[in-house]
């Protein structure tokens, strides 16, 4: 169900009673209803009529999103402790399989991705930097090691906040996927 068709239905307004409200035609209200997100001066027509913010009309519906599904998805990544490129790909698959595509779930793999980038220029700059800089051979199972406990608390972290807040605590500003 839309957004907008549950804020309409509690003031209980039909789409042309809300259409002459807020000034705007009853077709956008019923494609805004089926998925076109409102912007500009619809949505502050919208708005005003209805009595809501902004964010309110335009964010995510939580009903749709499965917060145990995604907990698995994210928790998947501990895969990278047995196999290589597993924090990307168990959680890919999951989230292929079980139709679970959304911007949590895509930050999720952003996060991994980028993580896996990192840890591969670190380890392979620490490996540089110990043979130019005459380093204990030790260093780099170390950093390794370090960047492995990183991650897992990032994992570990957003967990508990996907549970608590249905967001992630740690993300990206941007998404790979």
């Amino acid at each position: 169900m839309s957004l907008l068709l549950e804020h309409r239905e509690k003031l209980n307004l039909t789409q042309e009673e809300l259409a002459i409200k807020s000034g705007i035609s009853v077709r956008t209200i019923q494609r805004i209803e089926s998925g076109v997100k409102p912007k500009g001066y619809t949505l502050e027509r919208l708005c005003k009529a209805l009595g809501i913010s902004k964010e309110d009309l335009l964010k995510e519906e939580s009903k749709k999103i499965n917060k145990q599904l995604i907990k698995y998805i994210n928790l998947s990544s501990i895969l990278l402790l047995i196999v290589p490129l597993g924090s990307i790909i168990m959680p890919l698959i999951l989230m292929r399989w079980k139709k679970e595509i959304n911007a949590l779930t895509k930050q999720i793999i952003s996060i991994q991705i980028l993580w896996t980038l990192s840890f591969l220029i670190v380890t392979l700059l620490i490996a540089f930097l110990s043979k130019w800089f005459s380093f204990s051979k030790e260093i780099i199972p170390l950093a390794m090691l370090v960047l492995i406990i990183t991650n897992l608390y990032v994992i570990i972290r957003n967990t508990a906040e996907i549970e608590k807040n249905n967001k992630l605590h740690i993300n990206l500003k941007f998404s790979f996927i």
